[in-house]
């Protein structure tokens, strides 16, 4: 597949959700900033390649095959912002686009051989789960701290935006995956909330509360 054939088929997925949902030409075409035509030519390609579902005027669907050459290109992309993090020590909010590039490296014995030497690790930076060379997925529960009541306490395990301004804002402020937070009360009035974050208080919009996921820890 070429390049450009990749990205359409990680597009589509991302689109669906994961799922068997079917995608107009046209968001895959707001999506990737083209125009609904190049798509449709695009997409009539990787219908003859087995690896969409087309109908006109019915939308786009991930064939079983598609699928699964969408996950091993989400799996490469996520492995490589794993190694640039912890290995080359590139900040979280700047590895997306050079993980962008090396995801379309077709070496297979590259990327189980980086899997094994990162310690098969399941999530990314951003706390995206990595799936596995069989596209399976790790399962774990997570809820944005918007949802959550006060007195939840849990551990930061993603974010929704994973933006560059949004990680910086995370960065500023000293909260990164892996830190306890517990939600100390919440304004009725906007939905801001104060936070305890590694016992340091805090005050964050709903905005920030709503790109942030925790793990909710269980009380005994």
């Amino acid at each position: 597949m070429t390049l450009s054939e990749e990205d359409y088929i990680k597009t589509i997925y991302h689109l669906s959700g994961g799922q068997e949902a079917s995608i107009s030409t046209n968001a895959i075409a707001d999506q990737m900033d083209t125009k609904p035509s190049s798509v449709t030519d695009m997409i009539k390609k990787l219908s003859e390649k087995n690896m969409v579902n087309y109908r006109k005027y019915k939308g786009v669907s991930l064939t079983e095959k598609g699928r699964l050459t969408a996950l091993s290109i989400v799996r490469k992309h996520r492995l490589w912002e794993v190694f640039l993090v912890d290995k080359l020590d590139f900040a979280w909010d700047e590895v997306h686009e050079v993980a962008e590039q090396l995801e379309h490296i077709k070496s297979d014995k590259l990327i189980d051989k980086l899997d094994t030497y990162l310690g098969n690790p399941r999530v990314d930076p951003h706390g995206d789960p990595i799936p596995s060379k069989d596209g399976e997925f790790k399962k774990s529960v997570k809820k944005l701290v918007s949802e959550l009541p006060v007195g939840s306490e849990g551990v930061c395990v993603g974010v929704n935006d994973s933006s560059v301004a949004f990680l910086k804002f995370l960065d500023k402020n000293q909260i990164s995956l892996g830190d306890t937070l517990k939600i100390v009360e919440r304004e009725d009035f906007d939905g801001s909330m104060s936070i305890l974050i590694n016992k340091r208080e805090m005050r964050i919009s709903d905005q920030i509360a709503s790109n942030l996921y925790l793990e909710v820890l269980e009380k005994n």
